[in-house]
């Protein structure tokens, strides 16, 4: 990952546990996405990730760029890869 990204996701965490999860409920909502632009530390929250970053466009069409995306319940957006099958686990 980048510096510049790096740097983009550690600003987008902190607006996140200072001005965000305050106003989220945490155990209702973690499968929603959190788009939240870094510059104005505006954000929206929805299931649908793309509805979320439309919303914030359209408040701020200057911030297509530099919008960082996290699901509500975790620090990602999204994971890669998969469970183990229950055969795996043994």
């Amino acid at each position: 990952m980048s510096e510049e990204r790096s740097e983009l996701g550690e600003r987008a965490d902190e607006i996140f546990e200072r001005k965000i999860r305050p106003q989220v409920d945490v155990e209702e909502e973690a499968h929603k996405y959190v788009a939240i632009d870094v510059e104005s530390e505006d954000f929206e929250v929805d299931a649908n990730q793309l509805a979320a970053a439309d919303r914030l466009i359209e408040r701020h069409p200057e911030a297509e760029g530099r919008i960082w995306f996290r699901r509500v319940g975790s620090r990602f957006a999204h994971h890669f890869g998969g469970w183990p099958r229950e055969e795996d686990a043994k």
